[in-house]
């Protein structure tokens, strides 16, 4: 049995035991580290075809995030974690490549969880991802994780924990950690499309806003129901929910759905292609699954850019160039 899968397993034992409102919850202040994460070239080739990357010489500004995941895993799904794993919802990520990472390094991976903020319709988490050649920062990234529950009650109380981000002691982790609460997100925005409410956020955050302008069509993605078990097994993320119809039922989908990471890898692969400059950060907003299999379109227009389909968008981002 795997790391990731140990995790997975852990996490379904012990987020029955877990209360996402709990006052006075707090970070365990544990970090997980990998002292020199080894970069397999065939797993790396496979990465690359599933999401379009062509360039050769340099890892996908996405990659470390899929070297990291096994140790973001491990915090969330510890004893010490205050939320269920199977109730998190990833909302966002934001991702800083401070120079390019080439196949033949091996930077040190830390991962942490830096903070619960409280929200509208629960708490969020946010997890950090950092990546270090020689003591020296070259890549992190952040994520956002929604708990969600009635909030009627108080939410927990923001507790900032570990080191700040530019410490040269700090870590960091980036994790997709999606499960039961997510279907109550496409639940939602599934009777707003038929309420024909366009200004429905699935993550609970902001509106879309009706008068919002659509970003202009650059290409349409047929996404094959095999999507999920091919992006599972180049990346090591085999969240059932993302692998058949049976296993995401059992979380509530009425079918599995693709990677929220694989769809901005995939944009970022689009952009890398149709841009000059090396994308040296990106930020995106999840806001719906995309059910497989599917068709969705890819959307652009200067440093933005979105993924849309079937009455609604899925995802939306913006991407930062050196030069």
């Amino acid at each position: 049995m795997t790391g990731l899968l140990v995790s997975l397993v852990r996490g379904a034992v012990t987020s029955p035991f877990k209360s996402a409102g709990r006052s006075g919850a707090a970070l365990p202040p544990a970090r997980a580290v990998l002292p020199a994460a080894r970069i397999v070239p065939g797993r790396l080739a496979s990465y690359r075809g599933i999401c379009g990357f062509t360039e050769r010489d340099v890892l996908p500004l996405t990659y470390p995030h899929v070297l990291g995941f096994p140790l973001a895993m491990r915090i969330m799904t510890g004893r010490a974690f205050p939320l269920p794993v199977l109730g998190l919802v990833h909302t966002r990520i934001e991702i800083t490549g401070h120079r390019a990472l080439h196949p033949a390094d091996a930077p040190e991976l830390t991962v942490y969880a830096e903070e619960l903020t409280p929200h509208r319709r629960g708490t969020e988490v946010t997890v950090v991802t950092q990546a270090r050649l020689s003591g020296e920062l070259v890549w992190e990234s952040r994520s956002g994780y929604l708990s969600r529950y009635s909030t009627g009650r108080a939410p927990a109380t923001a507790t900032p924990r570990g080191p700040a981000p530019s410490s040269p002691a700090a870590g960091g982790p980036v994790a997709e950690a999606e499960a039961a609460a997510a279907a109550e997100v496409e639940a939602e925005a599934n009777a707003a499309v038929r309420a024909g409410d366009p200004a429905i956020d699935p993550a609970g955050d902001s509106p879309t806003g009706p008068a919002r302008d659509a970003l202009p069509a650059v290409a349409e993605w047929r996404l094959p129901g095999d999507l999920g078990r091919r992006y599972g097994a180049a990346s090591g993320d085999r969240n059932p929910i993302h692998l058949h119809p049976l296993t995401a039922r059992l979380f509530g989908f009425p079918r599995h759905i693709a990677h929220g990471m694989w769809t901005v890898a995939r944009c970022l692969a689009e952009a890398e292609a149709s841009g000059s400059g090396r994308i040296r950060t990106v930020r995106a907003e999840f806001r719906a699954p995309v059910l497989l299999p599917a068709t969705v379109t890819y959307a652009a227009a200067g440093p933005a850019f979105e993924v849309r389909g079937a009455g609604r968008v899925h995802l939306t981002g913006r991407v930062t160039r050196e030069g």
